[in-house]
């Protein structure tokens, strides 16, 4: 540790020092368990500290090579991580299958794609820099669930007795025999490491015979049909023909199974990451590979633009215009990071933000026009004048001139309605408001939009346009 206190005090030059005391204290004093993928929201909710600035400074914190990302794709159901990346750039595209709940799963970016912060080996060596030496019940913990899966700290031990029946260490290219009796319950076999299951449906009346199967765990990560047996004596022969260890174990899915998958808890979602603007700003362009398209299934989309920016420049000069309009764009920038937003570019004088939900979207644009009429009243002129359109929906991720970029009609309805708005003008979408929280925001402030339908260029059908007085 003494050796990491430079990089610590140089992460207090861009990170809350609180914040940092609490990641030294973690990197200091927490077990091993606790520094492997590590979930910054449950950080902040332990430490009673804001998630957009923890989040930045585990992000700050990474680039100086004090924790590694990871991206981890997560199967819906179960909880558990389908594919772990060091980079989004090697997600895939295509569908994920999740063995545990015999289902497939296109992935997104909302709530399949999780990213965690583990130690670097260089400031701590942790059990989990050596996964497969793990003990199986620690492999499930630190490496198969993700961190959305609220495991008890005390007692975890306990409530996975209560459901997994047998649990085998098998070291690469050996054999191995599980003998057991089946209950009348369904059984599962499940391999954590090649992600391979078979489902015994264990139903009848109990016989005395012996039953035997054969289970050859590779790389295919594969899924049998169930297989329907009776209770009794059963016979498992398992095979590692991998070059790792492999953690075979025979699991009962009853009610204690069902509640510890079912503790679940906020997690920091790819997404969200991506509208992050201190994500943005570290990690410029090593977010998504040119050919890479993400699907994102809902994303809230800001546009902004300075009504009457050319005669600007006419009537107050080129250097003054750009003095100001350069310090709108600052505000703007301010306002978008602290939503918990980030700019994605601006075009000449608009900008455009993304934001992970509505609400957060909807306050920026409040703040944005608050902002602007002080501007002006500094200036005892009427120079500012945005327009601001909100829309949000489903779109997908991609790398445009080397930066991340967003593609879809929830993009262009966004740009479309904003060209709607005129002076101090805040128009948002129907679907920007049928969100409870920005809906609430809108009548805590005693604002009653005013509602009609439009038709927009390109778009087949009229859509309903919000104005917020």
């Amino acid at each position: 540790m003494s050796n990491t206190q430079p990089l610590f005090d140089a992460l207090r030059q861009s990170a809350q020092p609180a914040i940092v005391d609490a990641i030294e204290r973690l990197v200091r004093d927490a077990p091993d368990r606790k520094l492997c993928r590590v979930n910054a929201l449950a950080f902040a909710r332990s430490e009673n500290m804001d998630e957009e600035q923890t989040i930045a400074a585990f992000l700050h914190a990474s680039r100086l090579g004090l924790f590694e990302l990871s991206w981890n794709v997560l199967c819906p159901g179960c909880g558990g991580v389908l594919d772990a990346n060091t980079s989004l750039k090697t997600v895939q595209c295509s569908e994920y299958t999740c063995a545990l709940c015999a289902a497939g799963y296109e992935p997104t970016l909302d709530e399949m794609v999780e990213v965690t912060f583990t130690i670097s080996p260089r400031v701590r060596h942790i059990a989990a820099h050596n996964p497969h030496e793990l003990p199986p019940l620690e492999y499930f913990r630190q490496m198969y669930w993700g961190s959305g899966i609220d495991l008890p700290e005390e007692g975890y031990e306990t409530m996975v007795d209560e459901f997994m029946l047998e649990a085998l260490e098998l070291p690469p290219g050996e054999k191995a025999v599980i003998s057991l009796q089946l209950p009348p319950e369904f059984v599962i076999i499940f391999e954590p490491v090649t992600h391979a299951a078979m489902f015994l449906e264990v139903q009848g009346e109990p016989t005395k015979e012996r039953r035997n199967l054969s289970l050859v765990f590779d790389r295919g990560y594969s899924h049998h049909e169930t297989l329907n047996v009776q209770p009794g004596p059963f016979r498992i022969q398992v095979e590692n023909h991998t070059d790792v260890r492999t953690l075979p174990s025979v699991c009962v899915a009853n009610h204690a199974m069902h509640a510890l998958l079912g503790r679940r808890r906020p997690f920091l979602t790819a997404k969200r990451l991506l509208s992050n603007q201190t994500f943005r700003d570290i990690y410029r362009t090593d977010t998504i590979d040119v050919d890479q398209r993400l699907k994102i299934t809902s994303l809230t989309f800001l546009f902004t633009d300075l009504r009457g920016s050319t005669e600007l420049y006419e009537r107050v000069g080129d250097l003054a215009a750009f003095d100001l309009v350069k310090t709108h764009f600052s505000v703007l920038n301010e306002i978008v990071a602290a939503e918990a937003g980030a700019v994605v570019k601006t075009i000449g004088d608009a900008v455009m933000a993304t934001f992970p939900t509505p609400d957060r979207a909807v306050a920026a644009a409040m703040r944005m026009r608050d902002a602007m009429r002080v501007l002006n009243d500094e200036r005892g002129s009427e120079d500012l004048l945005l327009k601001i359109g909100i829309h949000e929906g489903p779109c997908i991720a991609v790398s445009l001139n080397e930066r991340q970029d967003y593609f879809g009609q929830t993009v262009n309805i966004a740009s479309r309605v904003q060209h709607l708005a005129t002076s101090r003008e805040i128009f948002a979408t129907g679907t920007v408001l049928e969100d409870p929280r920005a809906s609430h925001l809108l009548s805590d402030r005693g604002l009653n939009p005013m509602s009609q339908n439009v038709t927009l260029r390109g778009i087949a059908n009229e859509i309903c346009i919000y104005a917020i007085p």
